[in-house]
């Protein structure tokens, strides 16, 4: 065989390779195996355990392991089988925007602003697209034909590049480039914090043309504190402090207004504002002193439209802003301050910290001690001089940390902050300040946390549905090819080691849907195999020896393989460039896999098969239960084509009608909100849950919020959804909402269960074990996106078979066959999505279980499509519908066993792959069905429909590969 030497050294050394990269996942996983044997379930004997073990050295000869560098080259696995965290975040481009622009008031500039945050909502463009395009229409609603370089808008000190005569193209181009430059910045800001945090093994990466950056962190518990960490901007700001008396008439006329309209309010008239304030009890320079449970209340009387028209001139402007948290000995109040703003809302200092460290107060007391820039430095000396003996407050993002007076002048930028810190906060802050600035704001726009329980049940399920399916495979393929079979089952544990080698060579992760991927490879290798084996079978019936066979059966196989592999491969291409994390994982593995398999199945058990041969060593391609199974079964599947056009026409309008009667149950990711999946103390009643549940998620207008609650894997785990405060991407809103889950099944919770504790379950309690939060501007980006890769799928797929088989006929009935099975499994869940015990949502996840099974049933096509191919070749004196007859019928042995093993595949998943993958590999199921149905009675029905009337059976009409054989037979 030619290029076998080739072959066999890529092998060796892809080998090689792949043992360099796995054996420092085998070493700390070794290490941290022995530590938790002699530890038992003592974590502080565990951590002296792993510090006297991780000092030993394993020497191989070729390279030494050592457990802190084993440690960092170790095998990445997702949050799904790790527990952690991970987030999407987003740079507020408004604030960008304001900064280039100096913070200007130009009315023009302002609507503009306005219009593009109501655009941005429902659009998939960029920020600064939508602000262009929205200030063309605002200038041109108004007549006023301003130009971006006008000194109002970009052409000021900020922006030197911009010229007075500077075209509104070069403005663009340059405020492109600097929005792409701190959205860099950004990135790099962010990937310090977690640098200092001490994280093992983050990925940080820019999602790009989003302005969005991608934070993942397994193995991570306190999520409040991570969340908070990203978010924040470390935009250190110092106010003007006004005093009670300056506020005070305000409040009493709020109050005479809330007697009045209070029920336009949303609270109840006997509400008394002035005493929700405790102004006896004020404290800190503060304008209230309000309870925890009150402050929603206030928040929604000074936000409201009455209450902001009610303004006098001297608070016009003023923001009333919250304290850091409760104080020492007031731990159920919180202080409220009104600060003084100005028409662009600009604070007086507003400059980055140099150097910040933790120290301590006279008292003892936790502190931040800062060093301003020197910009900062001369702004604070101003303000301080300003306000001697008035108080000034120290406000990051939003939150007044401290509001001493000042004593006397400041020149030096020198000040500290003081906050009833704990020495974990203070340090946070430290490591915030010291990692720089944001150049914006931040918000968290899209979440995923796993717990730590949650990610070991899934490693469990995830290898336990693995070594099934992988047995199950092993069996039957040894079973149906005998020896042969052995080869396959070599070529595939090998294909398995290069997978994972590769994974972790190129720094991928492992997700679950990452197994789920691998499994699939396995099950395409199965595919390759007996591909290769169905050829070599009929040419050993064909009357050739055993070596000619197996030459001539990989050398027909070949184009099918191909076909096959590439159809799969473009699918999971598309699946890469839409899909968002663990989607992506899973085409990263797919990938790897088939390439992998063509690698292994086609060359590397080539190379094997004829070592043997060469030998003069038989090698069976059956056994005697299967030798003759297929041989001879022929069916008119095209005369009975009509059966079929009516069971797909039927089960194809009844989709429909489902899918317009019932709709479909949309996944957050489409939506918008936010998944909690609770473990309760006992087995719980979901619908009674779900009931009591929303008494609590009331909006501010009193209407009750989408809640609901569904049974997860066991009967004492739910799973549950809302759309409460969805527009509201803050900290505070997910404590809040993850404060109200707490109260509302308290009933069916451990009693000394704490709320700190139910955030975070274990595996020893009840409580939160993962959650999702989606935005609604991300959950129209996946939703755009999920669109745009089955659209692109079908067109790449289309256009493949166009240019492989050159006859649009044949790319006609791939695609109808395509769309035959979407618009089916669609319909499917529509109709059983309310009374499946598992998830059927539309989500990201579905969309990549319909490419997957678009893939699947192209592969499937297609080798029906290449034996028609290979027949019009060949096969001159048949009719059309005889060739197309043979063709599907001397494939079957094929689409039985490739359909059937990867069945078996996808069902040890279903049912041991956990709840997770439940919702995805029923998807898969009903797509491997009717993708094989659709391949034999849809895909090549519609082409011979299509291509019928054409040549040969104009020539022999009515004649088939039965009556050829019957002729045959009376001649000889």
């Amino acid at each position: 065989m030619q290029g076998k030497g080739l072959i066999t050294l890529v092998a060796v050394i892809l080998g090689l390779i792949c043992l360099n990269e796995l054996l420092p996942t085998w070493y700390a996983g070794k290490i941290e195996r022995q530590a938790t044997e002699l530890a038992g379930n003592d974590p502080v004997k565990y951590q002296k355990e792993m510090a006297r073990l991780s000092k030993d050295t394993l020497n191989l000869g070729f390279t030494k392991l050592y457990y802190s560098k084993a440690k960092e080259k170790e095998m990445k696995l997702g949050l799904d089988l790790k527990g952690g965290i991970n987030v999407l975040l987003e740079i507020n481009h408004r604030d960008l925007v304001n900064d280039l622009t100096k913070y200007s008031v130009n009315p023009i500039l302002i609507e503009t602003l306005d219009r593009t945050d109501k655009a941005q909502k429902n659009s998939t463009g960029s920020y600064i697209d939508n602000f262009f395009t929205e200030f063309e229409a605002v200038n041109k609603e108004k007549g006023t034909n301003l130009k971006l370089a006008d000194p109002e808008i970009f052409g000021n000190t900020n922006l030197s590049e911009i010229k007075y005569n500077s075209t509104d193209a070069e403005v663009k181009n340059i405020i492109r480039n600097k929005i792409s430059a701190s959205e860099g910045s950004a990135y790099e800001v962010i990937r310090t914090r977690i640098d200092k945090m001490g994280v093992t093994q983050p990925n940080v990466q820019r999602v790009p043309g989003t302005g969005r950056i991608s934070v993942e962190m397994p193995g991570i518990k306190d999520i409040d504190r991570v969340k908070k960490m990203l978010q924040t901007s470390a935009k250190l700001q110092f106010w003007e402090v006004q005093q009670p008396q300056e506020i005070l008439p305000y409040f009493e006329q709020l109050n005479a207004v809330i007697a009045l309209k209070g029920d336009s309010l949303g609270i109840p008239k006997t509400t008394n504002f002035v005493n929700l304030m405790q102004l006896g009890s004020l404290r800190s320079n503060g304008v209230g002193n309000i309870k925890l449970s009150d402050t929603a209340v206030v928040n929604k009387i000074l936000n409201s439209d009455i209450a902001k028209k009610l303004r006098p001139n001297n608070i016009k402007y003023s923001q009333f802003v919250w304290g850091y948290k409760p104080e020492a000995n007031d731990e159920n109040n919180l202080v409220l301050y009104a600060i003084r703003g100005n028409i662009n809302q600009k604070a007086p200092v507003d400059g980055a910290v140099e150097s910040a460290r933790v120290n301590y107060d006279e008292l003892g007391r936790v502190v931040v001690d800062m060093q301003m820039d020197s910009q900062g430095s001369r702004d604070w000396k101003t303000l301080t001089a300003k306000n001697v003996n008035k108080p000034v407050a120290v406000t990051l993002d939003n939150v007044v940390y401290t509001a001493p007076n000042v004593v006397n002048e400041i020149p030096n930028g020198r000040t500290q902050i003081s906050g009833n810190f704990s020495q974990q906060e203070a340090q946070d802050l430290v490591d915030v300040l010291g990692a720089g600035k944001l150049p914006a704001s931040a918000k968290i726009v899209q979440a995923d946390v796993v717990g730590p329980s949650l990610g070991a049940e899934s490693i469990n399920a995830g290898m336990l549905s693995f070594m099934i399916s992988f047995l199950l495979v092993v069996a039957y393929i040894i079973f149906y090819y005998g020896g042969a079979g052995v080869y396959a089952v070599i070529a595939m544990i090998i294909n398995l080691f290069y997978i994972f080698g590769i994974m972790d060579s190129v720094d991928a992760t492992l997700t679950l849907p990452g197994i789920a991927g691998i499994v699939l490879s396995m099950a395409m290798a199965v595919d390759t195999n007996v591909i290769i084996y169905e050829r070599t079978k009929e040419e050993l019936f064909a009357g050739k020896n055993i070596l000619e066979a197996y030459k001539d059966g990989f050398k027909h196989a070949l184009s099918a393989i191909i076909d096959g592999h590439s159809t799969t491969i473009l699918t999971a291409i598309v699946l890469y460039i839409f899909g968002t994390g663990p989607i992506k994982g899973f085409a990263v593995t797919l990938i790897i896999g088939i390439l992998m398999t063509f690698f292994t199945s086609v060359l590397l058990s080539r190379v094997m098969i004829f070592a043997r041969l060469n030998k003069g060593k038989s090698l069976s391609v059956w056994t005697p239960l299967t030798k003759n199974l297929f041989r001879n079964v022929w069916i008119d599947f095209i005369g009975k084509r009509k059966y079929a056009y009516y069971i797909s026409a039927f089960l194809t309008v009844a989709s429909l009608i489902s899918i317009a009667v019932n709709g479909f149950k949309y996944g957050i990711d489409f939506t918008g909100g936010r998944n909690y999946v609770v473990k309760l103390d006992k087995p719980v009643d979901a619908n009674k849950v779900e009931a009591g549940l929303a008494k609590f998620f009331v909006t501010e207008d009193g209407l009750n919020s989408a809640v609901e609650a569904k049974t997860f894997g066991n009967s004492n785990q739910l799973k549950i959804s809302t759309d409460y405060l969805i527009d509201d991407e803050s900290l505070n809103a997910d404590q809040t909402i993850e404060k109200k889950l707490y109260e509302g099944l308290k009933a069916y919770l451990p009693a000394d269960l704490t709320l700190k504790d139910f955030k975070a379950s274990d595996e020893g309690h009840a409580g939160i074990v993962s959650s999702t939060k989606v935005g609604p501007t991300v959950a129209d980006d996946i939703k755009t996106g999920g669109m745009f890769a089955v659209i692109a799928a079908l067109s790449g797929i289309f256009l493949y078979i166009l240019v492989r088989f050159r006859k649009w006929q044949f790319s006609l009935g791939a695609v109808v066959g395509l769309a035959h099975d979407a618009i089916i499994i669609l319909g499917t869940y529509s109709l059983l999505y309310r009374y499946m015990p598992f998830n059927m949502e539309i989500n990201q996840d579905f969309i990549a279980a319909i490419l997957t099974v678009l893939g699947y049933s192209i592969n499937d096509t297609v080798i029906v499509f290449d034996r028609i191919r290979e027949y019009l070749r060949d096969k001159k004196s048949l009719t059309l519908a005889g060739l197309f007859d043979d063709s599907i019928s001397s494939t079957l042995g094929r689409t039985f066993n490739t359909s059937f093993t990867t069945m078996l595949v996808i069902l040890a998943i279903f049912i041991f792959g956990g709840e997770n993958l439940r919702g995805f590999m029923f998807a898969l199921l009903l797509g491997i069905a009717f993708g094989t149905y659709s391949s034999i009675f849809i895909s090549s029905a519609i082409a011979y429909d299509f291509l019928k009337g054409r040549g040969k059976e104009e020539k022999l009409h009515g004649r088939t590969s039965v009556d050829a054989v019957i002729e045959e037979k009376v001649r000889s």
